[in-house]
């Protein structure tokens, strides 16, 4: 029964080390190279531009007619 005991008890600590790794790596320092690493990242991304042409005008039309379309709810009929 010993036994089983400490191999529950060394999972559970296994499991607690392993959900609360961010926050005690973020605190001991190792998230360092993680920051750098994504900042490194972001640095490479860029803007895209937007395209306004004639399908997206239309494609914009359509989703406001939809919109305007669906049902509603009063207030008072959701309160009953």
């Amino acid at each position: 029964m010993g036994v089983i005991a400490l191999v529950l008890l060394a999972a559970a600590a296994a499991l607690l080390v392993a959900t609360e790794w961010p926050r005690v790596g973020a605190r001991v320092g190792l998230d360092a190279r993680r920051r750098r690493d994504r900042r490194r990242r972001k640095s490479k991304l860029r803007v895209v531009p937007l395209e306004r042409d004639e399908d997206s005008d239309e494609f914009a039309r359509s989703v406001e007619r939809d919109l305007a379309n669906l049902p509603t709810i009063d207030e008072k009929d959701a309160k009953r």
